[in-house]
């Protein structure tokens, strides 16, 4: 297995997300078990009226908040097994989790009926409802929750997973999380530095992208483009990337303590053909610390079998592309 140039590669930034969709939580130390980063996204906020789960591409307030664990999650903390949390609203209020007004407290702030719940044991319960099912990719879906202009193109389809795919088409999160689609989330400085680059800033704050792990160090450009089934090493951590992040209209919109800026979006979407950073399953559970040395080893070339089979799914899939623009421009 190649392994890229990784002299001066390193982990720079870590963090820890306890509700889905609000500010999290800046740590020199990550603990990363079978199910990804320990105590990452066992909270969200369930929408009562599409009886789902929330996310800040419907409801951009809940950037506006923060959580924090008052102590570090235990080793058997998951599904079922929630430690309790704490959110500061935008005001700067703190509202524990145990608080018998903190639905009304969210439904006020979020203008909707709105619960917080912890990660269920029950994997039936990610299932989205029919109606949902039915919308949530429909190309005016994508087009709304992407962000994306009428003179843009939708992502291509055949450069996402497979896993990733049916994930979306049946849940709202993967079962047994509320992560979007894997346990783990990678991003380099290098890529974000390429964002700043294109809008003519010195500096796009990272956060916006909401990662766990900030890798300083890889080449200029959009590096971790080319990791997808590569395995990513740092402290006593093995990684294996799955896919690239296609982005939304997130990063773009008000954070805790970042303004909305609109023009992310379209950065993203002309510089890096939407995608930013990389999605990654756990193979070896550990703990990565900031300053950690990252290796990237490449995966071998695809056999000839293996490109048949590739490109023979890539032109189905962009055939499915080019009728999805059509109903779209309808």
């Amino acid at each position: 297995m190649p392994t890229s140039d990784n002299r001066g590669i390193r982990v720079t930034g870590l963090w820890r997300h306890p509700v889905k969709s609000m500010g999290g939580e800046a740590l020199d130390t990550l603990a990363i078990d079978r199910r990804g980063v320990r105590g990452d996204r066992l909270w969200a906020v369930h929408d009562v009226e599409r009886n789902t789960t929330a996310s800040a591409r419907r409801l951009p307030a809940l950037l506006r908040f923060r959580a924090r664990y008052p102590i570090a999650p235990e080793p058997n903390s998951g599904p079922g097994q929630v430690p309790p949390v704490i959110i500061t609203d935008p005001s700067g209020v703190d509202h524990h989790s145990d608080d018998p007004d903190i639905h009304d407290v969210l439904s006020a702030a979020l203008d909707r009926d709105v619960r917080l719940v912890s990660l269920p044991d029950d994997p039936h319960t990610h299932r989205l409802p029919w109606r949902e099912r039915i919308g949530t990719l429909t190309p005016r879906a994508l087009t709304r929750d992407l962000g994306i202009a009428p003179d843009e193109r939708l992502p291509k389809i055949s450069d996402m997973n497979a896993r990733a795919l049916a994930t979306l088409t049946r849940n709202a999160t993967p079962p047994g999380s509320f992560v979007d689609l894997c346990p783990v989330h990678l991003l380099t400085e290098s890529s974000v530095a390429t964002i700043a680059e294109t809008l003519g800033d010195d500096h796009v704050d990272p956060r916006r992208f909401r990662p766990n792990i900030l890798i300083g160090g890889a080449d200029d450009g959009l590096p971790e483009s080319a990791w997808p089934a590569a395995t990513i090493e740092f402290g006593t951590v093995r990684l294996h990337v799955v896919m690239r992040t296609v982005r939304c209209v997130v990063p773009s919109r008000e954070h805790v303590d970042l303004p909305l800026d609109k023009r992310l979006t379209r950065a993203v979407a002309t510089t890096a053909d939407r995608y930013l950073g990389v999605y990654a399953d756990v193979v070896v559970p550990g703990q990565v610390t900031r300053g950690d040395v990252v290796t990237v080893r490449l995966p071998e070339p695809p056999g000839p079998l293996r490109r048949v089979a590739a490109n023979g799914r890539t032109v189905a899939f962009d055939t499915a592309n080019r009728f999805a623009e059509l109903f779209r421009r309808d």
